[in-house]
């Protein structure tokens, strides 16, 4: 296993070929990529066309997914597995939310780590769950928990992926510069022009019409696009 992915999601008794292809992603658009399955609905599940439909460019963690016959092979090299249930279970390991128990393992450095979930209809069995160091339990709405797999599946990788360090938000476009003093004040007397022209503003008792105006426009911080389209605003307000 990769040292930079040492994380492996195991998904056991899953019915639906759809809720595979979207795991996949949901594990991709987070930085993971070991994926197992345990005797899933349908032998061929990995290369159904719905699978590969709903991975949506994960295609590479399914060809490098496999299956496993028991949760036991599934869990094998793992140090530390966590069982995922939708409410905690009155026997077995430790119930907690995710985020109050993932910080936690990432610090202590787990360097096997299985999340595990269950088939869409019944969850996990209590066996399967006996046999996990953890239990995560997703905070949901009392009067509905219930949650898609491949939701479950993305949460629980989000959770972990930021308690790992997270990603930083890359920016689409550079940060505009904001406008110099010089071109608000070029745009404020353009400004004062027009609203004199329409009518709004008497020239001969201004009040504090253009200082408040000022105020504005510096509280703004408005960038130079923003100036020219302001201007242009009131180039067509002095056509009138």
């Amino acid at each position: 296993m990769p040292l930079t992915d040492p994380t492996r999601f195991v998904l056991v008794g899953t019915s639906h070929a759809g809720n595979v292809g979207a795991a996949a992603r949901a594990m991709k658009v987070m930085g993971f990529s070991e994926l197992v399955l345990v005797a899933p609905r349908f032998a061929d599940v990995l290369v159904r066309e719905e699978t590969v439909a709903m991975a949506s460019g994960a295609a590479d963690i399914l060809v490098r997914a496999r299956i496993a016959a028991t949760l036991t092979e599934a869990l094998d090299g793992v140090s530390f597995a966590c069982a995922t249930a939708m409410t905690p279970r009155d026997f077995g390991p430790p119930t907690h939310a995710p985020r109050a128990m993932l910080p936690r393992l990432a610090a202590e450095g787990q360097q096997r780590l299985a999340f595990v979930f269950g088939s869409e209809r019944y969850g996990l069995a209590n066996e399967d769950v006996y046999r996990c160091h953890a239990c995560v339990s997703i905070p949901t709405h009392t009067g509905y928990g219930s949650l898609n797999l491949a939701q479950a599946v993305q949460l629980i990788a989000y959770d972990w992926r930021e308690a790992l360090g997270g990603y930083a938000v890359r920016p689409r476009t550079a940060e505009a510069a904001p406008a110099d003093v010089a071109a608000i004040q070029s745009l404020l007397e353009h400004w004062r022009r027009a609203l004199v022209h329409i009518g709004h503003l008497d020239p001969a008792a201004p009040k504090k019409l253009v200082p408040r105006l000022n105020q504005a426009l510096n509280r703004a911080v408005l960038t130079h696009d923003e100036v020219h389209l302001l201007r242009g605003i009131a180039t067509s307000m002095l056509k009138r």
